[in-house]
């Protein structure tokens, strides 16, 4: 018996509520949309993301659309109530419309006639079932009209109050469609899944493995990037590792622990996830590593500097208060308080402990002060060459924070004086 069907499993039996109270159904551009594209003929819904997030009482941003009306007719209906039409992807059947400043996709049902990967020849339809199948999983073919009433043609509503995570059809057809599903498969699970992964998709995912390598470096890192951040991202990874994929997608070997304790720090401190940081934390053993992922996603050049810290080198025992300050003066508070945190995870200290919470709350306690004094200050004590003032205005800096950056400015100006040899 399959396991979304064991007789303890109410779901299935679920009605599909209504989302009439739902606010972005509301918005003044949802209902402006909706209201030039209906008429005697055709039709108008939501699809995928938006009425999913709204089911889980999430916040909704994006809205897409999908109608019976043909792209063309669909550019017509929008300029002739006023709105701006954009012919992004018209033989895909998709038009974007603005509303007042809020771009939405509007794509007509369509039918795959062949597909080339994640391309596709479409002919369009007006039977919404079969626009559903062509869908990769099942809680992403749900619709909702302009009232609010959920259309669930493959019984995806039940799926995702159950979070099962199901392809639509054949998993492996699914896949072949675009191997990109095999890593949203595992975001999906890692976002709105729970308990085991869905034995069938997961078999397919792992059999198709070799099509991951046709992707670009930048859709798989986006998706990569938003998995990491998911609430239940250490148990994705976890299962990637155990099937042997997540090497294929890091090109190196995962530190699995080091991850989940980074995860349970972030928790601790109340911060928000970062994506780099985790990947940081899951894959960067050396200086190597930040560089060969960098290329791999290309990454730019602030989430490199970020996945860097990964492979420098830091001391696993807690620094003292004055030691911490002088490395987040030399650091800055993000890289500090990052380079504290992977070191945290690191080791094998509870998240709960209590000095290593005082370390990587620093930043939000104490501000870094700014060295009082700058290169001109030192020149004008005398005819110094630029290197021969920047070494004073070193050595002065340096004494500064050695002294725990207890000096004023007076002070300063006074060493000044005696490294540049002037009474």
């Amino acid at each position: 018996m399959a396991e979304h069907d064991t007789p303890q499993d109410k779901s299935n039996d679920l009605a599909p509520p209504s989302l009439d109270a739902a606010p972005w159904l509301a918005r003044p551009e949802t209902v402006r949309l909706f209201e030039a594209l209906s008429g005697e003929t055709g039709a108008t819904r939501a699809v995928g993301g938006a009425v999913r997030d709204a089911l889980l009482g999430l916040p909704v941003s994006d809205v897409d659309f999908a109608t019976t009306i043909v792209p063309e007719k669909v550019i017509a209906r929008a300029r002739k109530a006023g709105l701006k039409a954009i012919p992004t992807g018209i033989a895909h059947g998709t038009v974007t419309v603005v509303v007042d400043g809020v771009s939405f996709e509007v794509t007509t049902l369509r039918h795959d006639v062949e597909t080339f990967g994640r391309h596709a020849t479409v002919a369009f339809t007006e039977d919404w079932a079969e626009d559903a199948a062509r869908r990769d999983f099942t809680l992403n073919a749900l619709y909702a009209g302009m009232d609010g009433t959920l259309f669930d043609p493959l019984g995806g509503y039940p799926d995702l109050v159950a979070g099962r995570i199901r392809f639509i059809g054949d998993p492996a057809s699914r896949i072949k469609e675009d191997y990109l599903r095999i890593l949203r498969f595992f975001r999906f699970n890692a976002w709105y899944g729970r308990g085991p992964f869905d034995a069938a998709g997961l078999s397919a995912c792992v059999r198709a493995r070799a099509g991951m390598r046709r992707l670009s470096a930048e859709r798989v890192a986006s998706e990569v990037k938003r998995l990491l951040v998911a609430p239940r991202a250490a148990e994705a990874m976890s299962v990637l590792f155990d099937h042997g994929l997540i090497c294929d997608i890091l090109g190196g070997v995962p530190r699995l622990t080091r991850f989940a304790r980074l995860i349970g720090i972030e928790d601790a401190l109340d911060r928000q996830p970062s994506a780099i940081l985790r990947l940081a934390a899951l894959a960067v053993f050396v200086p190597e590593d930040a560089k060969r992922l960098a290329r791999r996603f290309k990454l730019s050049n602030a989430e490199q500097a970020q996945l860097a810290l990964g492979g420098v080198p830091f001391d696993e025992a807690l620094p003292d208060e004055a030691a911490a300050k002088r490395k987040l003066y030399a650091l800055g508070p993000d890289a500090y308080t990052a380079r504290v945190m992977l070191a945290w995870a690191t080791g094998d200290a509870p998240v709960t402990d209590p000095d290593w919470h005082r370390a990587a709350t620093l930043a939000a306690r104490w501000e870094a002060p700014v060295f009082p004094l700058r290169g001109t200050d030192i020149a004008a004590l005398g005819k110094f060459s630029g290197p021969e003032i920047g070494a004073m205005l070193r050595e002065a800096e340096q004494r500064w924070i050695d002294g725990g950056f207890a000096e004023d400015r007076e002070g300063l100006l006074a060493l000044a004086r005696e490294l540049a040899g002037v009474p």
